[in-house]
């Protein structure tokens, strides 16, 4: 099991980031020396929200950014609740109670169905490139919070089937359960504001919130890479 690191300053409050953004940049300081331009060290975006986190992440460490896309199982009938988790890379994980009660046939239908939504984001946000190599590297795993941790678990197991060497995760805010059941998978974890939970929602975390479009992310991919060109 990773070790799990945490801000005892920011622990258990409410509102302790500006945005996301901020986040990024607090996360940067914080692990800058541990991962300040480390040797093969790339930093792995899950969209929507990881991608500002992750622009701040990666500008603050001096390392690579890219993307590990992971989408969530949602309820049928509660599009706010997940499930479980699955990767581009073929990664699935249903959590069992939830499948005996919906089915096996309305499970495969969601599956199905968020299958066919991850590939259309990642046709929108990685168009023809080929996902970054991750043999051998070390990677730092980015998204915007963490309730159930599914979707992190999957992003995890994803960059090690593809070779990392190992994997950390970095998230602004997470729930206690959520912290623990990652850093059982991950070589350690980064949590700067944890709280308990349940309830336990990431947008509480932040002074402003909202969702992020595909379109709002590709927009600042793009400034990234003009950025990177200059």
């Amino acid at each position: 099991m990773g070790e799990v690191h945490t801000l005892p300053e920011l622990e258990g409050q409410s509102r302790v980031f500006e945005d996301r953004a901020d986040a990024g940049r607090v996360l940067a300081r914080w692990l800058a020396p541990a991962w300040k331009r480390a040797a093969g060290g790339i930093v792995l975006a899950v969209p929507a929200g990881g991608v500002p986190v992750g622009l701040e992440l990666a500008r603050g460490l001096e390392l690579p950014l890219d993307l590990i896309f992971v989408r969530k199982l949602h309820y049928p009938d509660n599009p706010e609740a997940g499930f479980g988790a699955l990767g581009e890379g073929g990664e699935l994980l249903v959590d069992p109670e939830a499948a005996a009660a919906l089915g096996p046939q309305a499970v495969a239908r969601v599956v199905e169905h968020e299958r066919k939504d991850l590939a259309r984001r990642v046709r929108r946000l990685r168009g023809d490139r080929p996902p970054p190599d991750l043999e051998g590297r070390a990677v730092l795993v980015v998204d915007d919070g963490l309730a159930s941790g599914s979707t992190m678990l999957v992003a995890v197991r994803e960059a090690r089937a593809r070779g990392a060497e190992r994997v950390e995760v970095a998230v602004p805010t997470a729930s206690r359960d959520a912290a623990r059941r990652v850093a059982a998978a991950a070589d350690r974890i980064w949590v700067a504001n944890l709280r308990p939970g349940p309830p336990f929602a990431v947008a509480d975390a932040y002074r402003r919130w909202r969702d992020l479009s595909l379109d709002e992310v590709a927009a600042l991919l793009r400034g990234e890479a003009a950025g990177d060109g200059d």
